[in-house]
């Protein structure tokens, strides 16, 4: 049986935990490819409203298997928090697995993040600020603490303590901070070995064992294309890989065995932190829009910057992942709007921008050319059957199809599992 692989078409935010959630009933197992506990993804059940950080978004559902794989960045004590948390309202993590693979993120981590970002001044990137970077450059440069690592009682020591020297040069030297204590250090990774061991697996080898016994497994994207490390707006990227390539190697599955690649977008744009946004909007209509979608981060609280649909960008980002089919969520927020835009280009000065370019400075200056549709008065909110739907936003819909190249299979309506329009079945 093949996988699937959920991703985000824009700046994240898109509202993946709801989709990944509802198409969670269709899987044996959910394993998250990316990122780390800077992602937020809020699920809503019959359990309840549950923000999630680290844990797959498939975890509400009985009997199917959740997995971290070794692409992510993984704080064990938000981890253990959130584990905690979940079985306080009676959810089963008995089938909750770690790649002995993924790397650690250590208090050191957090610290350098908020000084690297403080020394940034007016120029900073926007980062969580919870070490997500730091642990990157630490994997990228060999200097990294594995899961694994974690239960290695001989080898961790030597290994920590050189780690931690080495930081606290920086700490001290660059930043002017106070240094961390390896003892510390080396005490609180023994208790996070011992709580997570039976947890601590090689996934790689699991996830492709899944697969050969025919089970369906769902990728859980984090953040969204355009924050990609390589092909996201760079510098105001995230520190990972969350387009397909990133499911590729943070889960080692060959490109083979994944069948669809479901890119989901807001019915608007979204951004959190700096960096480019041709179509943002200023001023009382983005603060109405935001107020209505209740638009604040979920892991930091920070306000979103909104914006009306950029289909340059979506465009951009179903070429890169190759998406087999989009979802549209968050519909129900332009419900009584009189008209609604989508950016179909964009130009700098007089000449017109062809495509979503590299160049952030570029970007900056990109003016979104708008094409104006009619609202509509009728609301979308819970619709559960195209047919349901206004004209007006029917319309809306078909237009973003065009403008993408791919078809929407989804339309979220709502927070919830049942407010859900199923035009074509993802999962087979």
């Amino acid at each position: 049986m093949p996988a699937y692989a959920v991703i985000g078409g824009q700046w994240g935010d898109e509202g993946k935990g709801k989709v990944i959630d509802y198409l969670a009933g269709q899987s044996d197992c959910v394993v998250r490819y990316a990122g780390g506990n800077n992602a937020g993804h809020t699920v809503v059940n019959e359990h309840g409203e549950f923000q999630l950080h680290l844990v797959p978004s498939g975890i509400c559902w009985p009997g199917v298997t959740g997995i971290i794989g070794n692409g992510v960045v993984v704080n064990p004590q938000v981890l253990l928090g959130e584990i905690a948390g979940l079985e306080e309202r009676g959810i089963d993590t008995g089938r909750l697995y770690v790649s002995d693979r993924a790397h650690v993120i250590m208090p050191y981590h957090i610290l350098l993040d908020e000084l690297q970002e403080r020394a940034r001044g007016r120029s900073a990137i926007g980062t969580t600020g919870q070490g997500i970077g730091p642990a990157y450059v630490d994997k990228t440069s060999r200097d990294g603490i594995r899961v694994g690592d974690l239960l290695d009682g001989e080898r961790l020591p030597d290994r920590l303590i050189a780690a931690v020297e080495t930081k606290n040069k920086v700490i001290t030297g660059v930043y002017g901070g106070e240094p961390v204590d390896a003892d510390e250090m080396l005490a609180l990774c023994r208790e996070w070995g011992d709580r997570l061991r039976h947890r601590v697996c090689a996934t790689e080898q699991m996830v492709q064992d899944l697969l050969d016994q025919g089970k369906r497994v769902l990728l859980e994207g984090a953040q969204g294309t355009l924050l990609d490390l390589d092909h996201g707006s760079y510098p105001y990227v995230t520190s990972s890989s969350p387009s397909i390539g990133g499911a590729i190697t943070g889960l080692g599955i060959n490109p083979q065995s994944i069948e669809g690649v479901v890119g989901v977008f807001k019915a608007y744009s979204t951004r959190v932190g700096g960096g480019p946004m041709p179509t943002e909007m200023h001023g009382t209509a983005g603060e109405e829009l935001r107020e209505k979608a209740h638009e604040y981060g979920t892991t930091t609280g920070r306000p979103r910057r909104v914006g009306w649909f950029d289909a340059v960008a979506a465009r951009y980002s179903r070429q890169i992942n190759g998406f087999t089919g989009m979802v549209l969520t968050r519909l129900d927020i332009l419900d009584g709007m009189q008209d609604v835009k989508i950016c179909v280009g964009y130009k700098v000065g007089d000449q017109p921008v062809e495509r979503f370019p590299a160049n952030t400075a570029l970007l900056e200056e990109c003016e979104p050319i708008y094409e104006k549709m009619p609202g509509w008065t009728e609301p979308t909110a819970s619709a559960t059957q195209p047919e349901q739907l206004p004209a007006n936003a029917l319309a809306y819909v078909r237009r973003i199809e065009q403008l993408v190249g791919c078809d929407a299979q989804i339309i979220s309506t709502g927070p919830s599992r049942e407010e859900t329009i199923a035009i074509n079945r993802v999962i087979h």
